[in-house]
């Protein structure tokens, strides 16, 4: 519970609406079906964790360069961390080993974001090989060449979008195959 007169919390300049908001699109775009059926996404655990790891890398870049977003990125990432610890409970994994699967999850995440980062800064095949490593498997280049593609696009579509819809959670990811989008 929080006290009204904390005077030494901070307060939030993100709502919690506004993250769960977010958080939901995220999750909505990493649950398209087109990525599991048509571009070999494994419809597992480790699949559908390792698209919404992608989804929420390419936002988290993009609230980056948003000098007022720090705190909802924050709140983004530690949304992430109570949904990955609430799926664990749900499947039944004990209190013991909650905190080792997290620490695993971080050590992932972390993992993921700076191996994206470089591929998008190293250009060409970089994002696919990234792409195809983490999500696929390491097999299905060409699914994984679609995979950057659409990563490409949607960081070029985040890029497009106002500071005030970032922030207000008025965007929407762009579709999950454009007709634009090639290999």
């Amino acid at each position: 519970m929080l006290w009204p007169f904390n005077h030494f919390r901070k307060p939030r300049l993100a709502s919690p609406g506004t993250i769960e908001a977010i958080y939901g699109m995220i999750v909505t775009q990493a649950r398209e079906p087109i990525f599991y059926r048509d571009l070999g996404v494994p419809d597992t655990v480790n699949g559908r964790f390792d698209l919404l790891l992608l989804h929420l890398w390419l936002l988290l870049r993009r609230l980056r360069t948003v000098q007022s977003a720090t705190e909802l990125s924050q709140a983004l990432f530690d949304r992430f961390c109570e949904d990955m610890d609430d799926n664990l409970r749900e499947m039944g994994i004990g209190d013991q080993t909650v905190p080792k699967r997290m620490r695993a999850f971080g050590e992932a995440f972390y993992g993921r974001v700076q191996a994206y980062d470089q591929a998008m800064e190293g250009g060409g095949e970089a994002l696919a090989s990234a792409i195809c490593k983490n999500i696929l498997n390491g097999a299905g280049m060409d699914r994984a060449q679609r995979l950057a593609a659409y990563a490409r696009a949607t960081e070029a579509d985040l890029d497009r979008t106002g500071e005030t819809a970032l922030l207000g959670a008025s965007f929407k990811f762009p579709p999950a195959l454009p007709e634009d989008v090639t290999t």
